[in-house]
């Protein structure tokens, strides 16, 4: 996995990178799972006056203002090599960072999802310094297929693959960030990442018919999703794409993202533990709140952004990772830190100017996450890794495909299935129920007459319905079977 993870960091800027976050799910062969939590917090000058001397009513999505949380992903991996190496594991950095160097240094094409991606605040993007020399040829997107290099950031991975991980923090690539960030303007100092940390957490549970499934905490919003499957599976609907399924699960994510919104924040903030969401009582009572024949309201004030990767692998012996790494939004913050090549990430985005607020902006303090990696142990002895990207509704996507496969579909078809996702109406704040060209029309008009809100999409709007992806290893003979999704560029492989 980290493997995979060095190198779609090269190849997939647009979603990922060295400068972002990553959270992880490892269940061992006889079910002991871990769960890191490598997302980083705010930098010692982010403070709210800050941004409101520079005349910020809200935190920039772009520019050196909104690289302003420490880049977490390469403590994860750091991490993740440790639990390996407590298992067994002994391949040496060089090698799992050695297609990462390759495909840096040598050029690598650019991908069908980065060259048609669409992203919000377009043009601040692209006034970014540094951004249109590395990521544009001509003021425009590159085509699919162009050969890009990026020989600084090769030279990164050497020196950690060399060095240690550690390096990227606490030593020679870390002093080159620092200097980097302060020449740009960003908040974050040296210090900041010196004494930064990947952690590991006790992942959060719950208990299905047949099966458990298990996600990260906060700020992570696994909760979300976590919530979602036990209010969906009270409301005992049995046959798969019917229009009883898609309602339930469209009621139980708005219940879920409203009650997840107010919940989730820094873990040193948190008013009461989240586990608590998730017990039965708490579940019955918010699945009872459903209305199985009518669509509740559901305010929504911005569309949903997100830029992310999520991979899934399983070994011979059952042991078994769920994994996502991100930037937030496309190509993060739009700051390409010149010494090492990296792109930098801009979650602090997601921190409000209010202190008064849920996730109000303070140094030292962690913003709101929308990855979550889920893995799900069946009772038969099944073990699935699985997960999507798509920003803040990865809950929604997770929800769809997990119950599919629940209720019957195979993976590649489950992965394959039209989608819907909740987002907001162009002309108001009432979110409205956004339809994956090729759902089943029958379906439609049925979720039409309880009152959803639906627009169909087209083709061309396939990136707004995630990237998801499932890994599952049978029990008795110890088959694996792997779907990806035909929206991306991912793979399903082997070794």
């Amino acid at each position: 996995m980290v493997a995979m993870a060095a190198t779609v960091a090269v190849v997939y800027p647009h979603m990922n990178g060295l400068g972002g976050d990553g959270f992880w799910l490892v269940r061992e062969p006889k079910g002991r799972v871990h769960a890191i939590d490598a997302s980083g917090p705010a930098g010692a000058l982010a403070t709210i006056k800050r941004y409101r001397t520079k005349g910020y009513d809200a935190v920039p999505p772009r520019g050196p203002d909104s690289a302003l949380t420490v880049a977490g992903a390469v403590a994860g991996w750091e991490l993740a090599l440790e639990l390996a190496r407590a298992l067994g594991g002994q391949l040496p950095r060089e090698l799992l960072f050695g297609d990462a160097i390759r495909h840096a240094r040598e050029g690598y094409p650019v991908s069908r999802s980065e060259a048609r991606f669409k992203t919000s605040e377009e043009a601040a993007l692209y006034a970014v310094p540094g951004f249109a020399e590395a990521f544009l040829a001509e003021g425009k997107r590159m085509s699919a297929g162009t050969l890009r290099q990026t020989t600084r950031l090769a030279d990164t991975l050497e020196q950690l693959a060399h060095a240690g991980l550690r390096d990227f923090y606490r030593g020679d690539i870390g002093r080159e960030i620092a200097a980097d960030l302060e020449r740009i303007g960003s908040p974050i100092v040296r210090r900041d990442l010196e004494t930064y940390r990947a952690r590991v957490v006790q992942p959060l549970s719950l208990r299905l018919r047949g099966s458990t499934i298990y996600n990260l905490p906060p700020p992570s919003q696994g909760l979300a999703t976590l919530m979602i499957l036990g209010m969906f599976e009270r409301l005992k609907a049995t046959r798969g794409e019917s229009p009883e399924h898609h309602h339930g699960l469209i009621e139980a994510t708005k219940r879920a993202l409203g009650i997840s919104a107010s919940v989730v924040t820094d873990p040193l903030h948190l008013a009461h533990d989240p586990a608590g969401c998730l017990a039965s009582s708490a579940l019955e009572r918010e699945a009872a709140r459903i209305d199985i024949g009518r669509a509740a309201p559901f305010p929504l004030r911005h569309s949903p952004e997100g830029g992310t990767v999520w991979m899934g692998a399983v070994d011979q012996d059952g042991l078994a990772v769920s994994y996502i790494q991100s930037v937030y939004w496309a190509y993060g913050s739009g700051c390409l830190l010149p010494k090492t090549g990296m792109l930098w990430h801009n979650r602090g985005a997601a921190f409000s100017l209010d202190p008064a607020s849920r996730n109000p902006l303070e140094p030292g303090r962690k913003p709101p996450h929308t990855l979550n990696p889920p893995l799900a142990a069946f009772d038969d002895g099944r073990v699935l890794a699985f997960g999507t990207m798509g920003g803040e509704t990865q809950p929604q996507i997770l929800g769809q495909i997990f119950t599919r496969y629940r209720l019957g579909m195979g993976l590649a078809d489950t992965v394959e299935a039209p989608r819907w996702i909740l987002d907001k109406n162009r002309d108001s704040e009432t979110g409205v129920l956004r339809v994956e060209n090729g759902f089943d029309p029958t379906v439609m008009r049925a979720l039409s007459r309880l009152g959803h809100r639906i627009d169909e999409m087209d083709e061309s709007d396939a990136e707004r319905f995630g990237h998801a992806g499932m890994v599952l290893r049978q029990p008795r003979n110890g088959r694996v079977e792997a779907a990806h999704d035909p929206r991306a560029d991912g793979g399903a492989l082997g070794l």
